[in-house]
């Protein structure tokens, strides 16, 4: 589906409705309802069900089919050793606040940004500005469930305005301490009794677990899918006859203990994920196929506006972003053109799509770059994917930490000279001195970086001897020369060996299908009540109804043999052969978003002819069934216009009021 075939159309007016008809059709719904429910848990019924599996199918199709991508699939069961490498268990976290009385938690960025947003709205009201009724001006107002529940008439200063407006449009980029001044300085309380909170503190994410009936093992439900691509990086490489670079994929679930679930499936606690690691020399961080995309157009928010405290949207081609610096690779660029063409082809509306940038005091230490594709709904901009160039930092911590190399070795076409910084031990001194802690001291000595054996070699010739510490050891040690030789050397190599960078886009799917959903809805101009998901026949649940016009038996025949043909060519169908009227049956799949619908009248048992019927305009077009059919093959497949597919076909006028 192309840009120009998206209608757009405005958020959600109404969420009640909305929700109602995705309960009442059950796309989802709270899981263990009889029992009262957990929140951020789902079920997703037949409908959601479908729409989710051909989400995950079209995704599949365009990253790892066409981008030829190797897929794994690892357990969500992780131990450990290797979440506390990856730096998840240390810093996989929520900044929260307790009410020292009544003991009720808040996470501090979501309270601070409620408290600040419902002062401006009472300086509004105070200065008798009158706020539109829009919902894309009203997103903030929206995004969450509030726990200001009062807002008061109380007039601001200029200034203070001011400051709010930019303390807001910078929420995202806060750490826990500066939270916590921000709270002390704007006077922030728990809203309901106004008691005094605790300073934040972090709140890991993660759910813990024992792994083996002993306990001793311990281990977390895994908050992403990466960790397994890394730790499989050799045999990846392997695969991938040992080219690069190349890219891995994996889809599965993860598990994240939400502070305070709520928006549905927006913020949950066991959601579907689908992530790429992409594997990069380094050096070289082109991509082959970034002609391709270079003219694509994305709406961009870069980190300089947002610390501005702007909103302003630079639209950009990705090759005008990339020259210019904004962002920082062709690599990273042909990512976010790819994600942009993926939400565009299952019908995300492209207006109410934006790349955000992270801020510097956002971004993890180790990523050069990192952007969110977010969607806007009636709860605001929503981070649905992020995309990170991810250096290479999981790679090299799960390498010193197992000793195994995860590295590339590239045969040189010419051998080049290389001066770095050795180690040399003299081994026989170190077994009388440090008896069992020897392998410890010669394993931190031999892992320092070029930068770090520089400076010891600085320290031991300027005096003589290294002072260090050693983890697990206690005290300080001390080596002359007599130990330790560190010299710059000049070797001849024939191999580079190198560590790859990740470029890492990473998808949540319930964000994504939430925020379809909402881009999708609509109801009939003369019936409110008439509800429409107008889903791209690509990822619809269902792509044709058969209705027969009654319970005639002449008609149960055609309709089975049908189905079969339709089941043959792949196009998924479902026959409605109940009392109510034509109309009634087509406005009820309206509701799940069914495309095309196929009646089955008495001109059909007379010479064999079918109507087709389009969901959004409900047109109708007549044709012989072998005519009907490949209408529809060309229409769901080859995505093609209502025009275009069905320009052979006789229009038809319903006797049967829509």
């Amino acid at each position: 589906m192309s840009e120009s075939t998206i209608t757009s159309r405005p958020p959600v007016q109404d969420r009640e409705v909305l929700e109602s008809l995705l309960k009442h059709r059950f796309f989802y719904g709270p899981s263990f309802e009889i029992y009262g429910g957990v929140s951020g848990l789902y079920d997703y019924g037949p409908a959601g069900c479908a729409l989710q599996a051909n989400i995950i199918d079209t995704w599949r199709k365009h990253f790892v089919l066409e981008e030829d991508m190797l897929e794994v699939d690892c357990p969500a069961l992780t131990p450990y050793d290797v979440l506390k490498t990856s730096g998840h268990v240390d810093k996989f976290a929520d900044w929260v606040s307790r009410d020292l009385a009544t003991g009720e938690i808040f996470r501090a960025d979501h309270l601070v940004e409620e408290v600040l947003e419902s002062r401006l709205k009472g300086d509004k009201e105070a200065r008798g500005v009158v706020e539109s009724t829009d919902p894309a001006k009203e997103e903030k107002d929206k995004k969450r469930k509030k726990k200001v529940k009062e807002t008061k008439a109380i007039k601001l200063d200029d200034e203070t305005v001011a400051e709010y407006e930019s303390i807001l449009a910078q929420i995202d980029g806060y750490s826990g301490p500066q939270l916590g001044e921000l709270m002390v300085k704007h006077k922030i309380v728990n809203p309901t009794t106004g008691g005094e909170l605790e300073a934040p503190r972090e709140f890991n994410l993660m759910f813990e677990t024992a792994i083996g009936p002993s306990g001793q093992l311990k281990g977390y439900l895994r908050p992403e899918t990466a960790q397994g691509q890394f730790l499989n990086f050799s045999k990846l490489l392997e695969s991938n006859n040992s080219k690069m670079p190349f890219a891995s994929a994996s889809i599965g679930k993860s598990f994240r203990n939400e502070i305070s679930p709520r928006a549905g499936l927006l913020r949950v606690r066991e959601f579907l994920m689908a992530e790429v690691e992409h594997f990069v020399d380094p050096n070289d961080k082109s991509h082959a196929r970034f002609d391709e995309i270079k003219d694509i157009r994305l709406r961009l928010w870069p980190m300089d506006v947002q610390a501005q405290g702007k909103t302003d949207i630079s639209e950009l081609s990705i090759g005008e972003a990339v020259s210019t610096g904004m962002i920082d690779n062709q690599t990273l660029g042909y990512f976010l053109a790819r994600i942009y063409l993926f939400m565009i082809k299952i019908g995300i509306d492209p207006k109410r799509m934006r790349f955000r940038q992270h801020m510097a005091n956002e971004m993890a230490h180790y990523a050069a770059d990192c952007w969110d594709c977010e969607l806007q709904s009636s709860y605001g901009w929503i981070e649905c994917v992020g995309c990170a160039d991810r250096s290479a930092y999981d790679l090299t911590v799960h390498s010193a930490r197992t000793k195994e190399k995860l590295v590339v070795r590239q045969t040189l076409d010419e051998p080049v000279t290389v001066e770095s910084f050795e180690v040399e031990l003299q081994k026989k001194k170190f077994g009388p001195k440090f008896r069992k802690d020897a392998p410890k001291v010669e394993e931190f000595l031999l892992s320092r970086t070029e930068c770090e054996r520089e400076n010891l070699a600085q320290e031991l010739k300027d005096t003589g001897k290294i002072v260090f510490e050693v983890a697990g050891i206690d005290g300080k040690i001390e080596l002359d020369s007599s130990f330790i030789t560190i010299e710059k050397r000049t070797r001849v190599e024939h191999i580079r060996e190198y560590t790859p960078n990740v470029i890492e886009p990473s998808f949540g799917i319930g964000r994504i299908l939430y925020s379809l959903i909402e881009h999708s809805f609509w109801t009939r101009p003369e019936d409110a009540q008439r509800g429409v998901l107008s889903f791209p026949p690509t990822v619809s649940p269902t792509k044709v109804l058969v209705v027969p016009l009654s319970s005639n038996a002449e008609f149960t025949p055609i309709a089975r043999e049908l189905v079969s043909k339709l089941r043959r060519l792949g196009i998924q169908s479902k026959v409605d052969d109940s009392s109510a009227s034509i109309g009634k049956r087509y406005a009820r799949n309206d509701e799940l978003g069914t495309p095309f619908g196929i009646t089955i009248d008495f001109q059909t048992v007379k010479d064999g002819s079918l109507t087709i019927r389009e969901r959004d305009s409900t047109k109708q077009v007549r044709g012989s069934q072998d005519e009907v059919l490949e209408a529809l093959r060309s229409l769901i497949f080859d995505g093609v216009s209502w025009e275009s597919g069905t320009s052979h076909l006789a229009t038809f006028v319903s006797q049967d009021i829509e």
